[in-house]
């Protein structure tokens, strides 16, 4: 369905456990109850690949820190040799201490965590055998194949450009994801300073980042995706983003509904862009 429909890239969020605690979402109200069904999103991924020849898959966001990162690599790169190198990442640290504390994982280390895993599953997909020391873990002459299919794996960094978000971007990752519902100003603002980062660090690639589009309601109070898509791509455009999403549940409340809002959606793209683009 989402290679027909011409999607480029198709992105799932993680929680291995839900917690009672769903007041303490940061980014406004959380709408979702503990026991809706969150599938596990790297075994999703690879079922998507079985069943596609095209779109790309990817987290939005992977609770990195709750996976070893030997194990975590391996899954990572057995799906990209799977899917012939269709395979992205999205990461953050995730906002419930539940989900640590359920994993036996310190939830003050969270960050620095984070950080080791990512720079050590870079360690075991370059050359083998493999040797990395961190303040997490550490391993020596090791192997872990077979390694990513692309010479690179994209690796999205979630989270507000705080200094430790910017190390681990410019670091490890290739593109940023900014915090969830984020105003434009505060986007335009962080994508500012995220490009300024990258430039200081002289990557030789471009920095991607990703911009989610806002619902703009018509008839009746529903969402209208081409009017959403005409007052939002080219603001997200100009704010710096490279990559736009378009957030499902926000658009289509069942899921049989989705085949036709995705034949809507590249309908209106195509008539916005004036030609067949590329759309999230």
């Amino acid at each position: 369905m989402v290679d027909d429909a011409g999607v480029d890239r198709v992105l799932l969020t993680d929680h291995v456990v839900m917690g009672e605690h769903l007041d303490r979402y940061p980014f406004g109200d959380f709408h979702f109850q503990p026991d809706v069904p969150w599938l596990e999103p790297m075994s999703t991924i690879a079922a998507i690949a079985a069943v596609t020849r095209r779109v790309r898959m990817s987290t939005k966001i992977l609770i990195a820190p709750l996976r070893p990162a030997p194990l975590l690599a391996k899954k990572l790169a057995t799906i990209d040799q799977l899917s012939q190198g269709r395979v992205e990442i999205g990461v953050a640290t995730g906002w419930q201490r539940e989900e640590y504390d359920a994993s036996g994982i310190d939830w003050s280390q969270r960050g620095q965590l984070l950080t080791d895993t990512l720079a050590a599953c870079r360690a075991l997909w370059a050359s083998s055998p493999a040797t990395f020391r961190s303040a997490s873990f550490s391993f020596e002459n090791i192997w872990c194949e077979p390694k990513p299919f692309q010479d690179r794996l994209p690796i999205w960094i979630a989270g507000a450009p705080h200094r430790r978000t910017l190390d681990r971007l410019v670091t490890v990752g290739d593109g940023w994801i900014p915090p969830a519902y984020a105003d434009l100003d505060s986007f335009t603002h962080d994508a500012a300073i995220v490009r300024d980062a990258w430039a200081r660090a002289e990557r030789e690639d471009a920095v991607q980042i990703q911009g989610d589009l806002d619902v703009v309601l018509g008839v009746a109070g529903r969402p209208d995706i081409s009017a959403s898509l005409t007052a939002g791509v080219p603001q997200l455009l100009d704010a710096g983003a490279t990559t736009v999403n378009v957030v499902l549940p926000l658009f289509v409340g069942r899921l049989e509904r989705a085949p036709a809002f995705l034949d809507e959606l590249m309908s209106c793209w195509d008539e916005l862009t004036g030609e067949v683009g590329s759309g999230d």
